[in-house]
């Protein structure tokens, strides 16, 4: 295995490529008087984006701040046959070293879908640097924001297989080769999903995990809900009827959404677009900057993965290597009101040796986007108690 310096170095011929296709964008029709967004993207919004796409703004210069963090592509993956051959894309920030502090606590960042590497960038000096936010400088970590296979700069799966589990046994040699033998992760969406098989499959691995967001993948129910998990049960049961349509056509047919979204920029940014808006607390346009929306949709598109990151979610549904049981590993929980739908603590205790639970007071699907300085302060906080091994197991706090 090597850990190679990468560039992000995107051929003019893509870009002039994607720049064509959006000019000749063929638009379907709309409903006179019908409310917007409700029937999906609202097509007006979604034409002001792709003219600011094409006219606005400027790739090069997103490609330069990008580039501005530590990249790195890690080959020579053994041990999973979907892995052979490919390399897998991470960020890398490492901590300020300050006299006196402790050595820094290793901590991998696992994305979902439809984001990216790009969603961890903001969240990155705060972990890296605490002292310079006015934080505990004992509280930096060296960290590793990983695309996962097929998404970003990592390569596409080129076999069936590269499901969640597989992934965990990724992330363990990429870590490891990063000189990270051990190490505490964080995870939300898919990520999590990824976490999970981490800590089921190599417990001794980790430091601990620390997770967020609603998963409305119920499986079997239990019959001895309390009042908090049966109004959660029923509110993921009228989400999955209502909002889990596309999930379904990724887990079962996901090559056939993939030549749609793999020719068509418009018809991605449709795609992806809808479920930011949808998962996001408050107003999309207050919360991000289109620059850094449209980086994470371009990311998508220069690498052509849109195809091999929705085909997760029919690995992973297909998946005859998964683990299943109970995660003893510690477990922290960042819990949003506004993630799709809230889920209680005595729910996730079910599956998770949950020692921290905090109520965010804001932010949704993609926390280390909207809220990044909440985030911080939770991770920050969580593994300080597993640093010091001095925090009380079922510990809760409010979210600043």
């Amino acid at each position: 295995m090597s850990v190679t310096p990468f560039t992000v170095d995107v051929p003019r011929a893509v870009l002039d490529d994607l720049a064509d296709r959006l000019r000749g964008t063929r638009w379907p029709d709309d409903l006179e008087g019908a409310e917007p967004w409700s029937y999906g993207v609202d097509p007006h919004w979604l034409r002001g984006v792709v003219r600011y796409w094409l006219e606005e703004y400027d790739w090069p210069a997103q490609q330069a701040r990008l580039n501005e963090h530590e990249h790195v592509r890690v080959d020579g993956l053994t041990g999973v046959p979907a892995a052979e051959g490919l390399a897998v894309h991470a960020v890398v920030r490492r901590a300020a070293r300050t006299d006196g502090a402790p050595a820094p606590l290793p901590l991998v960042l696992l994305h979902g879908w439809p984001s990216s590497f790009v969603q961890m960038l903001p969240v990155l000096p705060l972990l890296a640097d605490p002292a310079a936010h006015g934080e505990a400088a004992g509280d930096a970590f060296d960290v590793v924001a990983l695309s996962l296979p097929g998404y970003g700069f990592s390569d596409r799966p080129r076999r069936p297989g590269m499901d969640v589990a597989a992934i965990a046994h990724v992330v363990v040699q990429v870590m490891e080769q990063l000189g990270y033998p051990r190490f505490a992760v964080r995870g939300s969406d898919l990520g999590a999903g990824v976490a999970q098989q981490l800590a089921l499959t190599s417990p001794d691995r980790l430091v601990g995990l620390h997770l967020s967001g609603t998963n409305p993948y119920l499986g079997w129910v239990p019959e001895d809900l309390s009042e908090a998990e049966q109004e959660f049960v029923r509110r993921a049961q009228e989400w999955n009827a209502t909002e889990m349509a596309y999930a379904m056509e990724h887990s079962s047919k996901p090559q056939t959404l993939a030549h749609a979204l793999t020719d068509s920029p418009a018809g991605m940014a449709a795609w992806v677009l809808e479920k930011f808006h949808r998962w996001t607390d408050g107003d999309l346009e207050q919360v991000y900057a289109l620059d850094d929306l449209l980086t994470n949709l371009t990311v998508y598109w220069v690498t052509g993965t849109i195809g091999s990151s929705i085909r997760l979610y029919a690995e992973t549904a297909r998946s005859t290597s998964a683990a299943w049981g109970r995660v003893e590993v510690p477990t922290g929980m960042a819990m949003s009101g506004a993630d799709m739908f809230p889920t209680p603590r005595e729910w996730v205790e079910r599956s998770y040796a949950v020692t921290s639970w905090t109520e965010l007071p804001r932010g949704g699907h993609f926390l280390e986007w909207e809220v990044p300085e909440l985030v911080a302060a939770d991770v920050r906080a969580f593994f300080r108690g597993l640093r010091e091994g001095a925090r009380p197991a079922g510990e809760t706090r409010a979210g600043r």
